[in-house]
């Protein structure tokens, strides 16, 4: 069973049916003991960091993804989610994250040239680290595949933890992972048959 961590932020309607899609089995919850007993936990989340993280200490499943996570289960941040992930975030004021994967959460405005319209929304290829071997959360794909993003704020100082990055101006970080934490800053859920496959790949980890 894969749970999806329901903290009153984020749209989870389109996730479930793209898990539904693969044939995943997958519950939408806020209680302790589901996720306890859940394989894999996808955590999601749209709008700022400072309220994302604030209602995930208020429920007190912040500590609940943290357990997890640290006792080797397979954990998927999606969009604001894999923000989470990050030590802490600067949208209106700074933020602590979760801490489970280097990096800080920035404005990409000052990075992108000034004609390049922010938030990022859009299609957009992503690219692999050539140093490395490509993720299993991109077993299915390839390299130049497209995603797609909604966002203003993108992780960075991520360093060798960086898995794929997208090119917006210069290159932004498009997902992370350390361990058995993974995160990504596109939406799979909305981009598609690849946005599927990336999902059927994380439901074998």
């Amino acid at each position: 069973m894969l749970a999806v961590v329901d903290y009153g932020v984020g749209n989870l309607f389109s996730l479930t049916c793209s898990l539904r899609a693969i044939g995943a089995e997958a519950v939408v919850t806020g209680d302790e003991g589901v996720l306890a007993r859940a394989d894999r936990v996808i955590l999601p989340g749209v709008g700022a960091f400072g309220d994302a993280a604030e209602a995930l200490r208020a429920s007190g499943l912040d500590r609940v993804v943290l357990r997890e996570a640290k006792a080797g289960k397979p954990l998927l941040g999606i969009c604001l989610g894999m923000q989470l992930l990050l030590d802490y975030g600067t949208e209106y004021g700074r933020h602590q994250g979760l801490g489970l994967i280097p990096g800080a959460v920035r404005a990409i405005r000052p990075v992108v040239p000034p004609a390049y319209k922010v938030p990022h929304m859009g299609w957009n290829a992503l690219h692999f680290p050539k140093d490395r071997p490509v993720s299993p959360l991109f077993r299915y794909i390839q390299e130049g595949d497209c995603v797609y993003f909604v966002h203003s704020y993108a992780g960075m100082d991520c360093g060798e933890h960086t898995i794929a990055a997208a090119e917006y101006g210069p290159e932004l970080t498009a997902a992370v992972a350390r361990d058995n934490v993974y995160g990504v800053q596109f939406h799979p859920e909305k981009s598609g048959p690849v946005g599927l496959n990336i999902l059927k790949a994380f439901c074998e980890l």
